[in-house]
């Protein structure tokens, strides 16, 4: 019979900080929803005509708050 050993799969120290901390924070659910309101006002304003604001608005909305409110990520302190 074969010995079977238990491999225990090293992560990069990487991964393992990742595993650890929540994926999001308070920060990034409000940036989310300031995002939402954003773009909520901005269909409003294009529905009333608004053709200037209302695109700059939506473009900001879809194009900078919600993919920051994804991709921000609290700087953690290391302690060596």
């Amino acid at each position: 019979m074969t010995d079977k050993k238990t491999a225990v799969s090293e992560q990069p120290d990487s991964l393992k900080e990742d595993n650890r901390a929540a994926p999001f924070t308070l920060i990034n659910y409000l940036l989310f929803a300031i995002g939402l309101l954003d773009i909520v006002i901005g269909w409003f304003l294009l529905r009333g005509g608004h053709i200037t604001i209302a695109p700059i608005m939506l473009i900001v909305g879809y194009c900078v708050i919600i993919p920051l409110a994804i991709m921000f990520r609290k700087k953690i302190a290391e302690n060596a």
